[in-house]
C-alpha cells in the first residue's frame, strides 16, 4: 500500500473508532429537552451555561446527536473531538451543580457554544493526505482523497462548494451553531451559498488566524482570512461580537486592535443606497442565481431604498488576481500532494493551464481561437512570475483599489450585492467544468480587501428557473464565452430543484458591522414581501 492510501486509510479508520467510542446515547434521537437546546440563541445558550441552568455537557450531547447524522447524510466531518471535550478542566465547575460563587466569575463569552474548527493536538490536514497524522500544535479553523466527497444536505448528488464545505454541512444539519473556516477566494462563502446559511469575510486582521494552516503559505498579496458560518444571522453576528470583544490582537499580532462598533440601520431608519452588480462579465449569474438577487432588489425598492447598477473595473481586478495567486506556476499547490493524490477539480483546472510550457500555451490559444474550445481561454498570463513581475501586479491591484474607492464613494453606495456564486450547488464531478473561474464574484471581496457577508433568499424553483429547451439557439447562450458555455452546462434546474440560493452583501474595509446591519435591513425587506427560504431544519 502506498503513502497515499496508508494515510487515507489511517485517518478514516481512526474517525470511526471515535465515533464508534461515544456512549450509546450519542446515538438515540434527540429528546424533547434537546430539541430545546437547539432552538435556543447563541447568547441566551451562553447566559443559561453560565448560570447553571445548563450544562455544557447537555449541550454537546444535543449537538452531537445531529453531528452523527450529518456525518452519516452528507460525510463532513473530519475528526470526532467530544470526549476531549468533555474531559477538559474548563467544565469541571459548570452545569447546575457548580458552586454559585464559580458560575458568577465565569466570563467565558463562549461557554457552551458549539463550534467546529481545529484543535492543538489533532490534525490540521486541509483535506490533504500529507498532513494526516501530523497535529496541530495550536488551536485554528479549516477542509479529497483524504476523506472522501462530502455531500449536499438538501441532495446528496450535490456538492457543498468550497474547503469550507464540510463545515458548512454541518451547521446546515444542526451539528453545529457556528463552524469557523478560512477564506482566500469564497471558502466561507460559498459554503454558505450552497448549503442555506449565514457567512461572514471581514477584511484582513479583523478576526483572529493565528494558527490557520494554508498550502499557499507566504501569499501576502491575497491573504488567507478565516471567518465564521452560522445557522441565523442572530447566531452568526454575535459570535463575531464576542470573538472581537474578546480582544484578540492581544494575541494574535495580525489583527487590527478594532472594537466592537454597533450600529442598528433599522433603528435609525435611513433609506439606504445599494449598488447592484449583475456579472462579474465572465460567468453571468445562471437564472436562478440571478431570481435571487432580482427578488432582493425588488425588496429594497418596495421598501423604499434606492437600487442603482453598478460598474466597478472588475475583469481587470481580476486578471491582476489569479495572475498574484498562481504567480508561482502552482507549484507550492503541486508540492504538498503526496504521489497519486488529486486535488478537488475546480484547482486541477486552473494548474493544467498554469503548468503548460509556453509553446504548449500559445499552441493551446491558437486553437481555441479557431474552435471555441472552453479548456483554453485561461489567460496565458498565468504562468509563473519573477519578483519584478510580481510587484508590478501589486501596484497594479493598488490602482485599481483606488478606482473602486473613487467610484463607490462618488455614487454614495451603502453597499453592493452580488450574486455570491453563478451556480446553485453544483452536481457531484462537475467542479471542472464550472471552474475555479466561477469564484470570481467572491474572490473580487479579497481582492479589493472589503467586508463581505452571505445570507440565504430563497430555493431554485424548477418552473421558474429552468433554461428555455432551445437555449443554445437563443442569443444568450450565444453571447457566453466558451469558459462561460461550458461552466453553463453544469446548469440543470430541475435537477437542483429545491437548493438554497444567496446573496453576497458587500461594504467597504472594515466594516463588519454595518454588511451584518445591511444583512438584516435585506431580511426585514424580505419578510415584508413574504419571500420565504426554506432551510434544512425546515425541510426535514
Amino acid at each position: 500500500m502506498g503513502s497515499l492510501h496508508r494515510a487515507c486509510a489511517w485517518k478514516r479508520d481512526d474517525r470511526q473508532r471515535k465515533i464508534d467510542a461515544l456512549p450509546v446515547t450519542y446515538k438515540e434521537p434527540l429528546t424533547p429537552a434537546e430539541e430545546k437546546i437547539h432552538a435556543l440563541p447563541l447568547a441566551t445558550l451562553v447566559t443559561q451555561c453560565r448560570s447553571g441552568l445548563l450544562n455544557p455537557a447537555d449541550v454537546m450531547q444535543a449537538y452531537a446527536k445531529k453531528m452523527l447524522v450529518a456525518q452519516k447524510e452528507s460525510n463532513c466531518i473530519t475528526d470526532i473531538m467530544v470526549n476531549h471535550a468533555l474531559e477538559s478542566p474548563s467544565l469541571a465547575h459548570c452545569g447546575p451543580g457548580a458552586d454559585s460563587d464559580t458560575r458568577a466569575e465565569d466570563s467565558r463569552p463562549l461557554l457552551g457554544v458549539p463550534t467546529s474548527f481545529d484543535i492543538e493536538g489533532h490534525d490540521t490536514t486541509i483535506g490533504l493526505a500529507r498532513f494526516s497524522n501530523k497535529p496541530a500544535q495550536t488551536s485554528a479553523p479549516y477542509q479529497s482523497d483524504l476523506f472522501g466527497r462530502t455531500t449536499n444536505p438538501y441532495k446528496a448528488t450535490h456538492g457543498v462548494g468550497a474547503s469550507t464545505g464540510g463545515g458548512g454541512a454541518l451547521v446546515a444539519w444542526g451539528g453545529s451553531m457556528v463552524e469557523v473556516g478560512s477564506d482566500v477566494a469564497g471558502s466561507v462563502r460559498i459554503p454558505a451559498h450552497t448549503c442555506g446559511i449565514w457567512s461572514m469575510k471581514g477584511s484582513v486582521g479583523r478576526f483572529p488566524v493565528l494558527g490557520n494552516m494554508s498550502p499557499m503559505t507566504g501569499l501576502e498579496a491575497v491573504p488567507i482570512l478565516t471567518g465564521p458560518l452560522a445557522n441565523s444571522l442572530d447566531n452568526l453576528e454575535e459570535f463575531y461580537k464576542r470573538v472581537i470583544d474578546m480582544e484578540p490582537w492581544t494575541y494574535d499580532h495580525t489583527c487590527v486592535p478594532l472594537q466592537w462598533r454597533p450600529l442598528d440601520l433599522l433603528e435609525e431608519g435611513r433609506k439606504l443606497k445599494w449598488g447592484v452588480i449583475w456579472s462579474d462579465n465572465t460567468i453571468p449569474p445562471t437564472p436562478a442565481c440571478k431570481r435571487a438577487l432580482s427578488t432582493v432588489v425588488g425588496a429594497l425598492k418596495a421598501d423604499g431604498h434606492e437600487v442603482v447598477d453598478f460598474s466597478p473595473p472588475i475583469e481587470e481586478v481580476l486578471g491582476i488576481g489569479y495572475q498574484i495567486v498562481f504567480a508561482d506556476g502552482g507549484r507550492q499547490i503541486r508540492n504538498v500532494l503526496l504521489p497519486g493524490e488529486t486535488l478537488n477539480a475546480a484547482l486541477v483546472s486552473v494548474l493544467k493551464h498554469v503548468s503548460r510550457s509556453r509553446f504548449g500555451r500559445t499552441i493551446r490559444r491558437l486553437w481555441s481561437f479557431i474552435t471555441g474550445n472552453s479548456e483554453v481561454e485561461y489567460p496565458d498570463i498565468l504562468k509563473e512570475k519573477n519578483i519584478v513581475e510580481e510587484r508590478q501586479l501589486i501596484v497594479q491591484r493598488d490602482e485599481l483599489r483606488q478606482q473602486w474607492h473613487d467610484k463607490w464613494q462618488n455614487e454614495g453606495l451603502d453597499f453592493v450585492l452580488t450574486v455570491t456564486f453563478p451556480f446553485p450547488a453544483l452536481e457531484n464531478g462537475d467542479g471542472e467544468k464550472a471552474s475555479l473561474m466561477s469564484a470570481s464574484y467572491t474572490f473580487l471581496f479579497n481582492l479589493l480587501d472589503y467586508s463581505a457577508g452571505v445570507l440565504p433568499v430563497t430555493n431554485v424553483r424548477k418552473d421558474l428557473d429552468s433554461l428555455p429547451v432551445d437555449f443554445q439557439s437563443t442569443s444568450m447562450y450565444q453571447s457566453l464565452s466558451a469558459p462561460a458555455r461550458q461552466a453553463w452546462s453544469t446548469y440543470d434546474a430541475e435537477k437542483m430543484d429545491g437548493l438554497p440560493l444567496s446573496v453576497q452583501v458587500v461594504g467597504r474595509r472594515f466594516e463588519e458591522e454595518k454588511v451584518f446591519a445591511g444583512m438584516r435591513v435585506i431580511e426585514a425587506a424580505l419578510k415584508k414581501k413574504n419571500v420565504l427560504f426554506i432551510g434544512k431544519k425546515d425541510a426535514v
